[in-house]
């Protein structure tokens, strides 16, 4: 059965530690200033500054290479009028998947060739950064299948941890893989295996 192409972010999928992951976030600020819409399961890095309060500001303005500080997984005080996603230019706070162990389910662009089992342990850059759906709030971002390396310098974007287990998944194009953020902020990043 072929793969379904639903790009869609990341999604918080467990804990790589033996702890209970409660799907603990953490809330930042995002300034009216920064013009990136931010969508959930895009990434976010700090922007250097915090709101009036000390709420550290971050920006969804991310490309590989960068020190991010998780995945959004949502928009902090959401109303029946608020979106379900950052819009560009629009002062607000949005919840934050931060933990370094967290494991994240991603599909892959397949750009290149499908990832083989063989990727599993390499490292990888993402792509499709700041796009996403106004409709589903959801960010399109994917494994860039072409830059799987097992010879990364510790910038790659993920670590490519495992086949996601389901039965409408396998190998091949469009798989869902489990990931951990690679280039994280609270992290130094690997080179992989």
């Amino acid at each position: 059965m072929a793969n379904n192409d639903n790009a869609s972010g990341l999604r918080l999928a467990r804990s790589q530690s033996s702890g209970v992951h409660n799907g603990g976030v953490e809330r930042f600020y995002v300034p009216a200033t920064d013009s990136t819409a931010i969508y959930i399961g895009g990434l976010v890095k700090p922007a250097g500054s915090a709101d009036a309060d000390g709420v550290m500001s971050v920006t969804g303005n991310v490309s590989t290479g960068d020190a991010v500080i998780g995945v959004m997984v949502g928009v902090s005080d959401a109303t029946v009028e608020s979106t379900t996603y950052r819009a560009a230019s629009t002062a607000g706070y949005i919840l934050v998947a931060t933990d370094p162990n967290a494991l994240f389910e991603v599909q892959e662009d397949s750009t290149g060739g499908a990832l083989a089992a063989t990727a599993v342990g390499n490292t990888a850059d993402l792509t499709g950064f700041t796009a996403g759906s106004t409709t589903s709030g959801r960010s399109s971002i994917e494994i860039d299948s072409s830059t799987a390396t097992a010879s990364g310098d510790g910038t790659q974007d993920v670590m490519v941890m495992g086949l996601v287990r389901r039965d409408d998944n396998e190998i091949g194009a469009n798989a869902k893989w489990l990931v951990r953020l690679n280039n994280h902020f609270l992290v130094d990043g690997v080179a992989g295996a």
